[in-house]
Protein backbone atom coordinates (compact mmCIF):
# COMPACT_ATOMS: atom_id res chain seq x y z
CA UNK A 1 0.00 0.00 0.00
CA UNK A 2 1.52 3.25 -1.13
CA UNK A 3 1.26 6.25 0.97
CA UNK A 4 -1.89 7.90 -0.57
CA UNK A 5 -3.64 4.55 -0.09
CA UNK A 6 -2.65 4.58 3.25
CA UNK A 7 -3.87 7.89 4.02
CA UNK A 8 -7.31 7.26 2.30
CA UNK A 9 -7.43 4.26 4.66
CA UNK A 10 -6.65 6.03 7.96
CA UNK A 11 -9.49 8.79 6.60
CA UNK A 12 -11.71 6.28 5.97
CA UNK A 13 -11.46 4.52 9.34
CA UNK A 14 -11.22 7.85 11.16
CA UNK A 15 -14.66 8.61 9.24
CA UNK A 16 -15.89 5.40 10.62
CA UNK A 17 -14.83 5.98 14.23
CA UNK A 18 -16.65 9.20 14.05
CA UNK A 19 -19.87 8.09 12.40
CA UNK A 20 -19.75 5.74 15.35
CA UNK A 21 -19.80 8.66 17.98
CA UNK A 22 -22.68 10.39 16.34
CA UNK A 23 -24.63 6.97 15.79
CA UNK A 24 -24.34 6.37 19.34
CA UNK A 25 -25.39 9.48 20.54
CA UNK A 26 -28.50 10.38 18.36
CA UNK A 27 -29.45 6.95 17.29
CA UNK A 28 -29.24 5.20 13.93
CA UNK A 29 -32.53 6.40 12.46
CA UNK A 30 -31.68 10.15 13.67
CA UNK A 31 -28.33 10.35 12.61
CA UNK A 32 -27.56 11.60 8.99
CA UNK A 33 -24.61 11.78 6.16
CA UNK A 34 -25.37 15.63 7.27
CA UNK A 35 -24.49 15.09 11.21
CA UNK A 36 -21.28 12.77 10.39
CA UNK A 37 -20.10 15.15 8.31
CA UNK A 38 -20.23 18.06 10.89
CA UNK A 39 -18.76 15.87 13.29
CA UNK A 40 -15.72 15.21 10.71
CA UNK A 41 -15.80 19.34 10.07
CA UNK A 42 -15.98 17.95 5.98
CA UNK A 43 -18.58 18.45 3.68
CA UNK A 44 -21.39 15.88 3.12
CA UNK A 45 -20.24 15.88 -0.63
CA UNK A 46 -16.51 15.10 0.65
CA UNK A 47 -18.27 12.30 3.09
CA UNK A 48 -19.98 10.63 -0.33
CA UNK A 49 -16.25 10.46 -2.11
CA UNK A 50 -15.50 8.11 0.84
CA UNK A 51 -19.11 5.84 1.08
CA UNK A 52 -22.05 5.58 -1.96
CA UNK A 53 -24.47 6.21 0.96
CA UNK A 54 -25.46 5.87 4.59
CA UNK A 55 -25.95 1.86 4.28
CA UNK A 56 -22.35 1.20 2.85
CA UNK A 57 -20.86 3.54 5.51
CA UNK A 58 -23.04 1.98 8.61
CA UNK A 59 -22.05 -1.27 7.04
CA UNK A 60 -18.19 -0.35 7.42
CA UNK A 61 -18.88 1.12 10.80
CA UNK A 62 -20.78 -2.59 11.98
CA UNK A 63 -17.93 -4.39 10.23
CA UNK A 64 -15.28 -2.06 11.62
CA UNK A 65 -16.26 -2.77 15.38
CA UNK A 66 -17.50 -6.93 15.04
CA UNK A 67 -13.75 -7.25 12.86
CA UNK A 68 -12.29 -5.55 15.97
CA UNK A 69 -14.20 -7.58 18.58
CA UNK A 70 -13.23 -10.81 16.50
CA UNK A 71 -9.99 -9.98 16.13
CA UNK A 72 -9.92 -9.63 20.59
CA UNK A 73 -11.38 -12.73 20.58
CA UNK A 74 -9.25 -14.67 18.59
CA UNK A 75 -6.32 -13.85 20.74
CA UNK A 76 -8.19 -14.75 23.69
CA UNK A 77 -8.71 -18.08 22.32
CA UNK A 78 -4.67 -18.25 21.39
CA UNK A 79 -3.60 -18.03 24.98
CA UNK A 80 -2.10 -20.33 27.09
CA UNK A 81 -4.58 -19.71 30.14
CA UNK A 82 -7.32 -22.09 31.58
CA UNK A 83 -10.71 -21.80 29.64
CA UNK A 84 -12.37 -20.32 32.45
CA UNK A 85 -9.80 -17.56 32.59
CA UNK A 86 -10.92 -17.38 28.31
CA UNK A 87 -14.35 -16.96 29.07
CA UNK A 88 -13.99 -14.47 31.05
CA UNK A 89 -11.79 -12.68 29.03
CA UNK A 90 -14.40 -12.92 26.09
CA UNK A 91 -17.43 -11.83 27.88
CA UNK A 92 -15.25 -8.96 29.33
CA UNK A 93 -14.37 -8.00 25.93
CA UNK A 94 -18.56 -8.34 24.63
CA UNK A 95 -19.19 -6.39 27.83
CA UNK A 96 -16.97 -3.65 26.97
CA UNK A 97 -18.05 -3.48 23.03
CA UNK A 98 -21.66 -3.73 23.85
CA UNK A 99 -21.38 -0.53 26.25
CA UNK A 100 -18.93 1.65 24.03
CA UNK A 101 -20.59 0.48 20.70
CA UNK A 102 -23.95 0.49 21.44
CA UNK A 103 -25.76 1.25 18.42
CA UNK A 104 -23.19 0.09 15.60
CA UNK A 105 -23.69 -3.47 17.88
CA UNK A 106 -27.18 -3.31 18.03
CA UNK A 107 -27.05 -3.38 13.89
CA UNK A 108 -26.39 -7.63 14.24
CA UNK A 109 -29.49 -7.80 16.24
CA UNK A 110 -31.52 -8.06 13.56
CA UNK A 111 -29.56 -6.32 10.18
CA UNK A 112 -32.75 -7.24 8.18
CA UNK A 113 -34.58 -3.92 9.29
CA UNK A 114 -31.59 -1.72 8.38
CA UNK A 115 -29.35 -3.74 5.75
CA UNK A 116 -30.31 -4.30 2.39
CA UNK A 117 -29.52 -7.80 1.35
CA UNK A 118 -26.18 -6.46 0.15
CA UNK A 119 -25.39 -6.10 3.58
CA UNK A 120 -27.03 -8.98 5.54
CA UNK A 121 -25.36 -11.86 4.86
CA UNK A 122 -21.73 -10.60 5.35
CA UNK A 123 -22.61 -9.05 8.50
CA UNK A 124 -24.79 -12.73 9.28
CA UNK A 125 -21.63 -14.41 8.22
CA UNK A 126 -19.58 -12.41 10.76
CA UNK A 127 -21.95 -12.25 13.50
CA UNK A 128 -21.95 -16.27 13.26
CA UNK A 129 -17.90 -16.14 12.98
CA UNK A 130 -18.15 -14.42 16.20
CA UNK A 131 -20.52 -16.37 18.47
CA UNK A 132 -18.26 -19.19 16.66
CA UNK A 133 -15.36 -18.13 19.01
CA UNK A 134 -17.36 -18.69 21.79
CA UNK A 135 -18.74 -22.34 20.68
CA UNK A 136 -14.89 -23.18 20.46
CA UNK A 137 -13.98 -21.61 23.91
CA UNK A 138 -16.65 -23.35 25.32
CA UNK A 139 -15.64 -26.69 23.14
CA UNK A 140 -12.23 -26.65 24.33
CA UNK A 141 -13.34 -26.01 28.04
CA UNK A 142 -15.26 -29.40 27.92
CA UNK A 143 -12.10 -31.07 26.54
CA UNK A 144 -9.82 -29.83 29.55
CA UNK A 145 -12.73 -30.88 31.60
CA UNK A 146 -13.00 -27.34 32.77
CA UNK A 147 -16.55 -27.07 31.90
CA UNK A 148 -19.89 -29.24 32.17
CA UNK A 149 -22.36 -27.99 29.91
CA UNK A 150 -24.30 -30.49 27.45
CA UNK A 151 -26.13 -27.79 25.63
CA UNK A 152 -23.24 -25.63 24.29
CA UNK A 153 -25.04 -23.61 21.80
CA UNK A 154 -27.33 -22.95 24.27
CA UNK A 155 -25.30 -22.14 27.07
CA UNK A 156 -23.40 -19.42 24.47
CA UNK A 157 -26.86 -17.82 23.49
CA UNK A 158 -27.81 -17.55 27.38
CA UNK A 159 -24.11 -16.02 27.95
CA UNK A 160 -24.67 -14.02 24.90
CA UNK A 161 -28.22 -12.79 25.48
CA UNK A 162 -27.26 -11.72 29.08
CA UNK A 163 -24.57 -9.71 28.02
CA UNK A 164 -26.53 -7.88 25.10
CA UNK A 165 -29.06 -7.02 27.75
CA UNK A 166 -26.40 -4.56 29.61
CA UNK A 167 -27.13 -1.97 26.47
CA UNK A 168 -30.55 -1.75 28.42
CA UNK A 169 -29.71 -0.90 31.82
CA UNK A 170 -26.13 0.16 32.21
CA UNK A 171 -25.28 3.85 33.00
CA UNK A 172 -21.65 5.23 33.58
CA UNK A 173 -23.39 7.42 36.73
CA UNK A 174 -24.37 3.83 38.38
CA UNK A 175 -23.18 2.38 41.44
CA UNK A 176 -20.31 -0.16 40.36
CA UNK A 177 -17.81 1.32 37.39
CA UNK A 178 -18.22 -0.50 33.84
CA UNK A 179 -15.03 -2.90 34.72
CA UNK A 180 -16.65 -3.74 38.23
CA UNK A 181 -19.78 -4.86 36.00
CA UNK A 182 -17.86 -6.56 33.97
CA UNK A 183 -16.16 -8.58 36.04
CA UNK A 184 -19.37 -9.58 38.08
CA UNK A 185 -21.23 -10.46 34.91
CA UNK A 186 -18.18 -12.86 33.54
CA UNK A 187 -17.78 -14.42 36.75
CA UNK A 188 -21.30 -15.23 37.15
CA UNK A 189 -21.82 -16.29 33.75
CA UNK A 190 -18.69 -18.64 33.96
CA UNK A 191 -20.67 -20.51 36.15
CA UNK A 192 -23.17 -21.44 33.71
CA UNK A 193 -20.57 -23.96 32.27
CA UNK A 194 -19.18 -25.54 35.22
Amino acid sequence: MNLREKKAAKKREDILRSASLVISRKGFHHTTMEDIAAELLMTKGSLYYYFKNKEELLFQCHDLILSNAFNQLEDIYGKEISSGEKMKAAIKVHLDIAIQEKEIFNLTVKPEQIFSKEYIDPIVKKRDAYAGLFDRMIQQGIQKGEFTVNQKKMARMIILGAANWIQVWYSPEGEFSKEEIEQIYADYLLKILT
